[in-house]
């Protein structure tokens, strides 16, 4: 009886002992919560013998380094609950591949890829954009894709490393039609982020969030962005560029747009957040390095586009056809497999004596993702449609051989297979008619 009377005079005791412990632990929980562990990897491209792009006075890889090592200067001067990561800290080659690599390893919560943009042929261009991995919806983003991901050429083992893939080949790209990236949304939010820093932080012309295949992002398991500083290849660029004051620039550009998802983050995880983000006027009172450009490129809707694709990830919906289509789109319904050779692809519609159908009559064309994509040569029969690609791959090498079923696309793997195992049935019909 005595001892159930002191246990009820010491609860008051044992109730203030357990908020004392409770205190004591709660910070080093908050702190974990609050992203003591975030970790986030900054990827300068290129390095040692890849110089990247090469402009009149500098080289890419040069300019990479430099904005990269003061975006990570500033995250490790201003949060001290950040793990960074760098790639690459000088100047040496690193493989794509290893990129991710390193990323992975580390659990990062972000990977941010920093490059410079060219056009060959002396064309010129200004501003800066930000990409996610996807679809390169236009000829224009191919050509980005293809450029930074030509890198790996300069790998003695890329064709094993990366499994056949040729950078060069617009057919390689075909295996980031069917991907589905469930970090797709965080990184289309950091892009954009990223693409509004640029705007007011910057003062610079705005070239938006665009997608493309991008091995080196492909291969990264957390949400990644490949940032385009400017064009190496506009003499005014690559002089901004080069400057202390513009590197400064673009680096607290993204710094910021860092500094603000990872606020958000924290918030959206536990509802507090103790990462400070400068205020609008801060941002006012930003280096007036600015252009001066009167090019004004209006992407917020094409940002807003991507980032409600996204957030609910439909199906491909085609744009709306020309009132006059110059070729005839492919009506196959039946319920027989059909195979078709995929001759090219086009973010406007052709006509029928467009030189880059070389000659070629009886074209067909297919509407997905808002890319007009040719082709030629419709038949059940795989080895007819493969003899025939044989024929225009003089004239088409980065031909490749797709398959319908009911008019809608299929793996065509599967199609082929199929095929076989309906050939090699008949075959043994035929032989048992026979005997």
């Amino acid at each position: 009886m005595q001892r159930i009377t002191d246990m009820k005079l010491n609860r008051p005791s044992i109730l203030y002992i357990c908020i004392c412990l409770w205190l004591l632990f709660l910070p080093s929980c908050t702190n974990r919560l609050w992203g003591k562990d975030f970790v986030v990897v900054i990827d300068a491209g290129h390095g040692g013998h890849d110089p990247g792009a090469i402009g009149k006075i500098s080289k890419e890889k040069n300019i990479n380094l430099n904005v990269a090592l003061k975006v990570g200067n500033l995250i490790k001067k201003n949060c001290d609950d950040v793990k960074l990561i760098y790639t690459r800290s000088k100047d040496v080659f690193i493989p794509l591949a290893r990129r991710a690599e390193i990323a992975n390893n580390a659990k990062a919560d972000l990977f941010i890829s920093i490059h410079t943009n060219a056009l060959a042929n002396n064309r010129t261009a200004k501003g800066a954009s930000t990409w996610t991995l996807g679809l390169a919806k236009s000829e224009a983003n191919l050509e980005v894709a293809k450029r930074e991901n030509a890198v790996i050429l300069y790998e003695s083992d890329y064709e094993t490393r990366y499994a056949g893939f040729n950078p060069n080949s617009a057919e390689s790209y075909i295996i980031f039609e069917f991907m589905q990236d469930k970090y797709m949304e965080q990184s289309v939010h950091l892009a954009s982020l990223v693409q509004k820093q640029f705007r007011h932080t910057c003062k610079r012309v705005d070239r938006g969030v665009h997608q493309a295949g991008f091995l080196v992002l492909k291969a990264s398991a957390m949400p990644s962005i490949l940032v385009e500083l400017g064009f190496i290849s506009t003499p005014e660029e690559e002089r901004y560029l080069n400057s202390e004051a513009g590197a400064n620039t673009m680096a607290n550009g993204i710094y910021r747009a860092f500094l603000n998802y990872k606020r958000e983050h924290e918030l959206r995880l536990t509802g507090v957040s103790k990462t400070i983000v400068p205020t609008e006027q801060e941002e006012d009172n930003a280096p007036a390095i600015a252009q001066k450009d009167t090019e004004s490129v209006n992407t917020a809707p094409q940002q807003e586009k991507l980032l409600a694709e996204a957030k609910t990830k439909p199906a491909a919906t085609a744009k709306t056809a020309p009132k006059r289509p110059i070729v005839v789109e492919s009506t196959t319904n039946d319920s027989e497999i059909t195979f078709k050779i995929q001759i090219l692809t086009s973010s406007k519609p052709l006509a029928k004596n467009d030189k880059r159908l070389k000659g070629l009559k009886e074209v067909d064309y297919y509407k997905e993702g808002g890319i007009y994509k040719y082709t030629y040569g419709a038949s059940a029969d795989y080895n007819k449609v493969l003899r025939t690609k044989r024929t225009i791959t003089a004239q088409f090498k980065d031909a490749f051989i797709i398959a319908f079923r009911n008019g809608e696309k299929m793996n065509v793997n599967e199609a082929i297979a199929e095929f076989k195992k309906r050939r090699n049935k008949g075959r043994i019909c035929n032989f048992i008619r026979l005997k």
